[in-house]
């Protein structure tokens, strides 16, 4: 047979969008989680994008929105606010404490081989093999605010009139937290990604558009990033809940689980909003059954037509790359009466919208259960979680996900196991890929060629919202699936 040499772009369109999906804009989110990590420090939250380490800083305000789950809780959302813009001057800027510098360095190499064989209308058999190395060097320095600092600042009262800004933070039922404390880059900082690949393999396929083709292929990609930190961005940071009070402000430097930033009643906004419990921290009677209880009954409370479940499914798949598309969709979804939205989101509200022979609230709550879990995963995972839809084997990483949360949930340390390989079997190749890398950003360490890991505590709230979004989602395609191999409405 003839041997041609290839760029490495003649990979089938699907491994190329996986291929993609693990290296979206990964390198700053990588980076920050291994810094927090090292420095131990359980209350520090690393920042995910370059864009909000550039405006969060001290005294920033950053909100977060309820979860409608006992399991999770949504990431912060950084406002353009700062806790001095709603207070009265005062005498003295604040100042803050400042440690030592700090370096720290981290690079990670990686290695994998695999090999297999298909057949669908053609016989491929290869062999491939990928290296990955990234690594960052941070100097960094922690700023915190001493305790005077706060004290002087609780003599300060609210600007009046009340700033416009909380009030719409009320009716958005959102909690308020002010950053006590930040991790901050002393200089210029590049982060590097690097990875390869080659593949060797025989072919025979037979192509519409060509005729049959075969051979021996050989090819090899090689791709770098680089990315640009600047000087003072905050990788990582702190934050106190605050609370608003018909006498004041306060902050809470003790964590209260159920406190809310708006007491009920204050300013007599939008009571009903405040009716409902917060989240309630985990507890011993919690376990992986409450967990399926809670998605069945979202489940089992919302009647919706196959043609909305359909319209559900393909819009949010063309969402999951733009987290701000779902993010504005949460917001739409969350205001009374609805707005209005162009694109995918659009298309879900319309959908909605027709719906009115069953009660607004639950189809309306359904579907932000499942978006405000999917906001809790990386940007990574939202990349692999469309793969996942396409390739339809999002069953299969349900029940395996089930499988590591039943034994462990309320495990506190870190734990041995074992992956069920009968859940491993239908998951080969380039679907065992997408679903071990699912795993590894909720923060288990996998290894693709092994089935034995670890159980991490922290990997359990990621799990947890990883498990609800796979839940619904194949929920949504079992119960939709159009007629004579039509389409849904589907927005690029």
């Amino acid at each position: 047979m003839e041997e041609e040499e290839s760029s490495g772009f003649w990979v089938h369109e699907e491994g190329v969008r996986a291929e993609e999906a693990t290296n979206m804009p990964s390198m700053f989110e990588r980076a920050t989680k291994a810094l927090v990590k090292e420095i131990g420090d359980k209350e520090l939250k690393p920042v995910k994008c370059l864009l909000n380490a550039t405006k969060i800083c001290r005294f920033s305000i950053v909100a977060r929105k309820k979860a409608h789950s006992l399991f999770w809780e949504l990431p912060d959302i950084p406002l353009d606010v700062s806790l001095l813009h709603i207070l009265e001057p005062g005498t003295s800027a604040p100042d803050g404490a400042v440690k030592a510098p700090v370096l720290f360095s981290d690079t990670v190499f990686k290695k994998q081989q695999a090999g297999g064989n298909m057949d669908a209308g053609a016989g491929v058999n290869f062999s491939e093999e990928a290296t990955q190395c990234h690594g960052s060097s941070f100097e960094y320095q922690i700023v915190t605010t001493p305790h005077e600092t706060w004290t002087e600042l609780q003599k300060r009262k609210l600007r009046g009139p009340e700033p416009s800004f909380l009030e719409a933070c009320q009716k958005a039922a959102m909690n308020l937290y002010v950053v006590t404390e930040t991790v901050e880059l002393i200089k210029d900082t590049e982060l590097k990604d690097r990875s390869s690949g080659s593949i060797v393999g025989k072919f025979s396929v037979n192509l519409k558009i060509c005729g049959k083709s075969g051979g021996q292929r050989k090819g090899h990609k090689v791709s770098e990033k680089k990315l640009t930190v600047p000087q003072g961005s905050v990788l990582a940071y702190k934050r106190k809940q605050l609370v608003i009070k018909e006498e004041g402000w306060d902050i809470l430097h003790i964590s209260e689980d159920n406190r809310k930033t708006f007491p009920p009643g204050f300013l007599c906004l939008n009571k009903w909003m405040f009716l409902e419990p917060g989240r309630i921290p985990n507890c011993f009677w919690q376990d992986c059954k409450h967990l399926q209880e809670e998605i069945s009954r979202k489940i089992e409370e919302t009647q919706l037509s196959k043609c909305t479940k359909g319209a559900v499914f393909s819009n949010i798949q063309a969402m999951l790359g733009d987290r701000k598309a779902l993010q504005d969709l949460m917001g739409m979804l969350e205001q009374k009466p609805l707005g209005h939205l162009s694109g995918p989101g659009g298309i879900i509200l319309n959908e909605l919208q027709k719906n009115s022979d069953y009660p607004w609230g639950k189809p309306k709550d359904f579907i932000l259960y499942l978006l405000k879990a999917i906001m809790v995963l990386s940007d990574i995972q939202l990349g692999l979680l469309a793969c996942s839809m396409e390739k339809k084997i999002l069953s299969q990483q349900r029940d395996l996900v089930r499988s590591i949360l039943e034994p462990n949930f309320l495990c506190s340390g870190s734990v041995p196991f074992t992956l069920n390989p009968e859940l491993l079997a239908p998951l080969q190749g380039e679907s065992l890929s997408i679903t071990y890398g699912l795993l590894a950003e909720c923060g288990l360490k996998m290894e693709l060629n092994s089935p034995t890991l670890a159980w991490e505590p922290e990997a359990k709230e990621p799990l947890c919202a990883l498990y609800g979004a796979l839940c619904i989602l194949q929920h949504l395609t079992e119960a939709s699936a159009p007629p004579g191999g039509q389409d849904w409405e589907f927005v690029l």
